[in-house]
């Protein structure tokens, strides 16, 4: 059971790596028009700050089963890279307890003790969501432990939570219909402004403008999850079956198009139909090397 679920977590990590590397390509300003008419960047397509930390929630539940907050706070500060693209707060965060902080008192201190309300722990987070496949309800608990360690906010960890019930949802047994994926996130993140984007989500299934949706949902302009993760599962209950699809309806609208398509490639990969294309993977960075063995992106 272990491996299958490391199996499971693994194909979608590959999926959120893709879509977080492809989708950062086109905040290259020359290559906006070719997002347009849907062709390809050059490649290579390097990752960002998105892909890294959901790397560590994957070596985290590797090496002990489920998310140790202690362990994965580590993990985030050993392998912080700045060069990734990491938010100013979050990065500072990291930074200081790579130092010997305490990630408690820091998380919770950010934004004047509100704690974070970005989409950075939702972005993460697919791959666990798959792992607990056979446990929709486990994932979101688990979910929302891995949230608390870099963002504390309500809105936060209900998309995080949102995030891995989707995956989970998607990676079941058997084809999952829009309309039944998107209920079943509802009925598993609690009260919220981001629980409330998802049931406008779940109202506009049958909008085919990707832009009108957006422009109701919000697509990460304000990088915060309920600015984010609404409009991105709106996206993945629409393509499940297609990975390409997901990918260009997602990336269209603009907005922060790295972290939607990590988000949508995490959820849509993880299910059996929604393989990435092969050529855009073997175009993709491979993942890092000190991901757990049998983790190499080929």
């Amino acid at each position: 059971m272990t491996a299958d679920r490391f199996h499971r977590a693994l194909a979608s990590l590959r999926g959120l790596a893709l879509g977080d590397a492809l989708g950062s390509q086109f905040f290259v300003p020359g290559n906006y028009p070719s997002l347009k008419r849907r062709e390809l960047p050059p490649s290579p397509w390097q990752w960002t700050d998105d892909t890294e930390m959901a790397c560590s929630v994957l070596a985290v539940l590797a090496g002990h089963g489920r998310i140790d907050q202690d362990a994965l706070a580590r993990s985030f500060a050993e392998h912080h890279d700045f060069d990734r693209g990491y938010g100013p707060a979050v990065g500072r965060m990291l930074r200081l307890v790579r130092e010997g902080g305490d990630w408690r008192e820091l998380a919770s201190a950010l934004f004047n003790g509100q704690g974070s309300w970005g989409n950075g722990a939702a972005m993460r987070i697919a791959p666990l969501g798959a792992w607990y496949a056979d446990d929709p309800e486990q994932a979101t608990h688990q979910a929302e432990i891995s949230a608390y360690t870099t963002h504390q906010h309500r809105e936060a960890v209900a998309g995080t939570m949102a995030v891995a019930a989707a995956a989970a949802i998607a990676a079941g047994r058997g084809p999952v219909a829009p309309d039944a994926l998107l209920e079943g996130v509802i009925a598993l993140v609690p009260r919220s402004a981001v629980q409330a984007g998802l049931r406008r989500a779940r109202d506009m299934l049958d909008y085919g403008d990707p832009t009108t949706v957006a422009a109701v949902l919000g697509c990460g302009r304000r990088t915060s999850a309920h600015d984010t993760v609404p409009f991105a599962l709106w996206s993945a209950a629409r393509n499940l079956t297609s990975y390409e699809s997901a990918f260009w309806t997602t990336a269209q609208v603009g907005g922060d198009v790295d972290t939607n398509c990590a988000i949508v490639g995490g959820v849509v990969a993880a299910g059996e139909r929604g393989t990435p294309p092969a050529d855009w993977l073997r175009r993709t960075e491979q993942l890092p090397a000190w991901l757990p063995a049998g983790a190499g992106h080929r």
